[in-house]
């Protein structure tokens, strides 16, 4: 059994001392909004924060999270809270830092390809900015307004994984304010290390529960001159799923590779006013899509990739092969696919989710076993994700189901689907994190020992667990 900890109350009197830390940016009550008491997945429980403080410095928040700890205040860090598992949410009350005014881009190191930046700084801010130098940072999710701190702190690593590799790839150093409000620097600018244990990449996926990062030190690599994109539309989903392993074999090397279903892709186009999918070709009704990216340095090379991926994804059952070689036609595809959450949340009540992760060769099967289940429940199944490295996105949604029913069949559903994840040599998430509400499925899945390694970790660095508390791997 776990230990019993119990939290105090925010006093006035610790209100008027943060205040005196940080003036005119500590909120309390109806000056609270009340966006920061859910995040963009509600479902996984609401709970308003009794202090909002707005940091704009590591020592600022560092000063908080002191009197937090000597006062056993729970703490919660959020960032832009685009997150989808409950993590960024105050649970127990308390004290939020909010990080979204810490959105600097303080420097680029060019000789060392890596620039420094504050925590609340945009992903796509970064990538804008690099994009200018000629560099590109790699990490790609699909929520473009989340949070360089959120990002790492949940590994959320989005589409050009397949090529470049996840988030934590590109995290080279970061600054930390620890749960009894002292300030580590973690890493360094540079590439390898064998430097003791990597409190680096433990840091890293951690959601907020062992430290608030406060400044990231990333690598960049120059950005690709060229880039073309695909449109390849198939009959159905099996023969989709089933072409992305040839890419690789034959030796194609693709910036991303994205799958998506018919239905999800008509409600991204109905929520933008705009059709870019065929939706029929040669008298045959498209079913899903491969959405590919290649880049280069030149537009000839590129065209010769293409034109041999046309020929493997022909021949592999593919009804065409649509180019996107104009940067208008490139926009318009992938703002399709980045539209794909907030079009279901338009036409949805009703919604959870997750985003297991299985062997590329699994895809096809685990999908068609998940698409199986639909008959057994009320709701309906949409699906979409990561073909190239098998992160895969599933929603449940509904919009006549009473609340209660709907939680409890998505319950029995998720269940089925996090063992059949497992089973097929996977895991329980490539990206959104477990935060608060995958937090039963995690200890399904991790087993007993090694959810006492994490609960340990969780208790060296944070001993009276007033940091996040409640999310991961550690209940109260």
């Amino acid at each position: 059994m776990m230990a019993d900890y119990s939290y105090n109350q925010v006093t006035p009197e610790l209100i008027e001392a943060f205040k005196k830390i940080v003036p005119g940016k500590v909120f309390t009550g109806d000056e609270i909004n009340a966006d920061y008491s859910h995040d963009e997945m509600p479902i996984y429980g609401k709970g308003a924060p009794t202090v909002l403080v707005e940091a704009t410095t590591t020592e600022d928040i560092a000063a908080i999270v002191k009197l937090c700890y000597e006062n056993s205040i729970p703490v919660i860090p959020r960032g832009a809270g685009t997150g989808l598992t409950g993590a960024a949410v105050a649970l127990h009350g308390g004290v939020m830092i909010d990080m979204s005014k810490m959105n600097k881009i303080l420097e680029y190191d060019k000789e060392n390809f890596v620039v420094r930046v504050e925590a609340g700084v945009l992903l796509n801010d970064l990538a804008e900015d690099a994009q200018k130098q000629g560099l590109l940072y790699p990490p790609d999710p699909g929520e473009k307004f989340a949070t360089l701190g959120g990002n790492v702190s949940t590994n959320a690593g989005g589409m050009r994984a397949v090529k470049y590799g996840c988030t934590r790839d590109y995290v080279r150093a970061m600054t930390v304010v620890l749960p009894t409000g002292e300030i580590v620097k973690l890493g360094a600018t540079v590439s390898k290390t064998s430097t003791g244990y990597s409190l680096l990449n433990l840091m890293i996926g951690s959601e907020g529960t062992l430290g608030i990062i406060t400044e990231l030190t990333l690598k960049l690599i120059p950005a690709p001159k060229e880039t073309i994109s695909l449109i390849i539309p198939y009959e159905n989903l099996e023969d989709c799923i089933a072409t992305v392993p040839k890419f690789f074999m034959e030796h194609l090397q693709p910036q991303a590779i994205e799958f998506m279903e018919k239905e999800i892709v008509l409600a991204s186009e109905r929520y933008l006013g705009k059709s870019v999918f065929p939706q029929k070709l040669e008298g045959v009704d498209i079913g899903a899509y491969l959405l590919v990216t290649f880049d280069g340095d030149d537009m000839e090379s590129l065209e010769e990739i293409t034109e041999k991926a046309a020929e493997v994804v022909l021949e592999a059952g593919a009804i065409d092969v649509l180019v996107a070689d104009t940067p208008a036609k490139k926009k318009d595809a992938w703002a399709a696919r980045s539209s794909f959450l907030e079009a279901i949340e338009a036409e949805t009540k009703l919604l959870d989710e997750c985003d297991v992760v299985v062997p590329v060769n699994q895809i096809a099967p685990y999908l068609t076993f998940v698409k199986s289940l639909e008959e057994k429940y009320d709701f309906t199944i949409k699906s979409f994700g990561h073909a190239g490295d098998g992160n895969l996105h599933i929603y449940a949604c509904a919009n006549d189901m009473d609340e209660a029913e709907f939680k409890k069949q998505v319950a029995d559903f998720m269940d089925i689907i996090y063992k059949k994840a497992a089973e097929c040599g996977g895991l329980i998430s490539g990206e959104h994190g477990i935060g608060y509400g995958k937090m039963d499925y995690l200890a399904a899945f991790a087993g007993e020992t090694s959810m006492r390694l994490m609960k340990g970790i969780k208790e060296v660095f944070d001993p009276k667990m007033i940091l996040n508390p409640g999310k991961v791997c550690y209940s109260l």
